[in-house]
């Protein structure tokens, strides 16, 4: 319910201004389109409100890493994918996933965690990545050119809504009074037909199983029927898959070359580390231990990693090291395993060896979220915050819109007694949470510091000016609103 509310909050707040700067006279016959730009704004907006409201929004950089590799080597495959993707996971047990405008994709752990092959789990994100290559959000607003300018704006709104939540959709499609609205809340046959087509085009230029759509959206028919109360899953209520699509992916896939696929490491140590993490940590850990007494998974290695994640937090730490080095003989290199290496050290009061682990892993992985904000936390734990902010200056370079960066580099400067650096960074850290106005404010402490150089000062300035003048669209747009 709160991460609908959001997304409908968002979507109300950015298209008036939005639609009204790009839309044609909807009295005419023109075309109506939202710009690329238009609908990655939207989706930007969207996603900060889930980011930093919504109590599910799972912030987890491995987990988040797993989804950005996986959904970029997809991304690569398809041709028509031209923007930017950014994945990120809700803590939520239904199977579900869902595209945003934008090139924002969302996926549930539930559908990481009942996906038995990676190509399962990019089967579903394929399809979702063709959704957004064709832009299907935009072409359905655009196909209610009678719509006035008020239902326009509730139409977008639901139509975000029914991409995770169809029972609130259609709510907000009654709300909006508008003739049609809610029959526009899910895909056209016709754009899911495209994203099976893409999907599938996709899985095989990625070297996946192109059968595995097939596969997966005929197991979730066969549990539904099966089930109690023949609840559909999430991601059947807002795809609606017949048996005549899934009959059609099957003709599509035995027309292509077959494809064994091996998991990567990284796909079954993420469903380990969100079943280690869910719940109280002893059950889990007693879960893992059976399943490794009983020889019950797909990769011992995972079910070990999972293991030993579960005692850690647990606290049983000694318990977790003599794991961790079972695990450590599968001769596996990931960087999960590293950066769980490094926190049974810490647990055992080893912050050194931790650090060094961290650095070392650095090194192999220099483009791992996880890795750079684990090492960065161990120096500042460790009271090292000139190394942190030597760690940061690297890391920011390569994620330069991350606000949690820029609120470590505050906690770093502060440690220092660096006051206007360490404001002029939590004011950027809330900008790019949307929060304009505590942004403002500590670029105005940053000015009283007294401490900063007359370089530091005028960037302050410019970014005080930038911030103030973006503040008063926004102030301005909501008394239209």
């Amino acid at each position: 319910m709160r991460l609908a509310a959001w997304v409908l909050a968002a979507a109300v707040g950015v298209a008036p201004r939005a639609f009204a700067q790009t839309l044609p006279d909807l009295g005419s016959g023109g075309d109506l389109a939202l710009s690329p730009q238009l609908e990655r704004r939207i989706g930007e907006q969207i996603v900060r409100e889930i980011k930093f409201r919504e109590p599910s929004y799972l912030d987890d950089p491995e987990v988040a890493d797993y989804l950005t590799i996986l959904g970029t080597h997809l991304a690569q495959a398809n041709p028509t994918a031209r923007q930017d993707l950014e994945l990120f996971a809700l803590r939520d047990n239904t199977v579900n996933a869902f595209a945003l405008p934008g090139g924002f994709i969302g996926v549930h752990t539930g559908l990481i965690n009942t996906a038995e092959t990676e190509s399962e789990l990019a089967s579903v994100l394929a399809h979702e990545i063709g959704h957004v290559s064709q832009r299907h959000i935009a072409r359905m607003i655009a196909q209610q050119q009678q719509l006035q300018m008020p239902m326009m704006v509730a139409l977008a709104a639901a139509i975000l809504l029914g991409r995770s939540r169809p029972d609130l959709a259609a709510g907000a499609a009654a709300a909006a009074q508008g003739a049609g609205i809610q029959a526009s809340l899910a895909y056209s046959r016709d754009f899911e037909r495209e994203a099976d087509r893409i999907g599938l085009q996709t899985l095989q230029e990625a070297d996946f199983d192109s059968r595995a759509m097939a596969a997966f959206f005929e197991k979730m028919q066969r549990a539904t029927r099966v089930s109690d109360d023949g609840t559909l899953p999430g991601y059947l209520r807002t795809h609606p898959v017949t048996t005549e699509r899934i009959a059609d992916m099957q003709n599509k896939a035995a027309t292509l070359p077959y494809r064994q696929h091996s998991d990567s490491p990284e796909f079954q140590l993420v469903r380990a580390k969100l079943r280690a993490d869910s719940g109280d940590a002893r059950e889990a850990a007693a879960v893992f231990e059976s399943a490794l007494r009983e020889h019950r998974y797909a990769s011992e290695a995972a079910a070990r990693y999972g293991h030993a994640s579960a005692l850690l937090r647990a606290g049983q730490v000694k318990e977790a090291q003599r794991e961790l080095g079972r695990l450590q003989s599968f001769g596996i290199a990931s960087p999960m395993i590293d950066t769980l290496s490094a926190r049974i050290k810490t647990a055992a009061g080893d912050h050194e060896g931790a650090n060094r682990i961290y650095a070392e892993a650095q090194k192999r992985y220099p483009y791992s979220r996880a890795i750079a904000y684990a090492y960065i936390n161990s120096l500042q734990d460790a009271g090292d915050s000139e190394g942190a902010l030597t760690a940061l200056r690297e890391t920011l370079k390569l994620y330069p819109k991350e606000a949690r960066l820029y609120g470590m580099q505050a906690k770093a400067y502060a440690a220092l007694g660096k006051r206007l650096l360490q404001h002029h960074s939590q004011s950027e850290a809330y900008a790019l949470q949307g929060s304009l106005p505590a942004a403002i404010e500590q670029l105005q402490l940053a000015r009283s510091a007294g401490d900063g150089d007359f370089y530091q000062l005028s960037m302050v300035d410019a970014r005080l000016k930038e911030l103030r003048a973006q503040y008063a669209i926004e102030l301005k747009d909501a008394k239209q609103r």
